[in-house]
């Protein structure tokens, strides 16, 4: 797993455990960091990697054993990003970007079961396309060309197995996500957090990449500091 630091002046910490493919050289998650690093953060950030035989080995344990080491931190995940943050301790509030607690509708549940018994970590099962339509319009080129096409066997029964052993969210978290993201279910969102902690947005997979993604810097920004209780104050009007 890579890790890097931004803005090591910061006068605050904060842990941001990004999405599946995600990278740090993608230019909607370098503006993303860039708009906390200008908040004042010191940003840990950590590249899942995109293949796992273990879903605590390779994506949680290393997260985790990092964080201890912080006396206090904000925590912001994305995506997959979200499924290692939700499991981890000791962040005064939890911000999750369209979390992947649930696979979408486009992978159904006899297929994901089947797959996963596969004995072999190798990856051979196409995940289609993760496009503009899928991410957001302000997806880049690069990111959609840097972006795996493929998972293993394994990973659906790792990533499988650690949504079906969810923690109970803290009820001060918030929820940005989107209602037509493909990537991944709404359901454990709704079962886990309450609807007044949920912020909607227009667009796909990733608030980053959204096309009205900047009105949302100062409510992430707020939510990250104050927890729910900013978003109880002001939601903006999706756009």
């Amino acid at each position: 797993m890579r890790h890097r630091i931004f803005n090591d002046d910061g006068d605050e910490e904060l842990v941001f455990v990004m999405g599946w493919g995600n990278r740090w050289t993608h230019e909607n998650v370098s503006w993303l960091i860039g708009q906390l690093t200008e908040a004042g953060y010191r940003v840990h950030a950590f590249e899942l990697p995109t293949n796992i035989d273990d879903f605590k080995a390779d994506w949680l344990e290393p997260v985790a054993e990092y964080v201890r080491d912080l006396e206090a931190y904000q925590l912001l995940g994305h995506s997959a990003g979200s499924l290692v943050a939700q499991a981890l301790d000791g962040a005064d509030n939890h911000v999750y970007l369209s979390p992947w607690w649930g696979y979408g509708e486009g992978f159904p549940e006899p297929v994901l079961e089947a797959v996963s018994k596969l004995p072999t970590s190798f990856p051979c099962l196409p995940i289609g396309d993760l496009d503009r339509e899928a991410l957001g319009e302000r997806a880049t080129d690069h990111q959609i060309e840097t972006t795996p096409s493929w998972i293993s066997p394994a990973f659906v029964r790792e990533t499988r197995r650690a949504q079906s052993e969810l923690l109970t969210i803290d009820h001060d978290a918030v929820v940005f996500c989107s209602l037509r993201d493909p990537v991944v279910s709404l359901r454990p969102i709704g079962e886990r957090v309450p609807a007044e902690h949920v912020v909607l947005y227009n667009g796909g997979h990733e608030l980053f990449s959204a096309p009205g993604r900047d009105r949302y810097v100062d409510l992430l920004l707020a939510a990250l500091e104050d927890g729910s209780d900013a978003v109880e104050e002001r939601k903006p009007i999706p756009a």
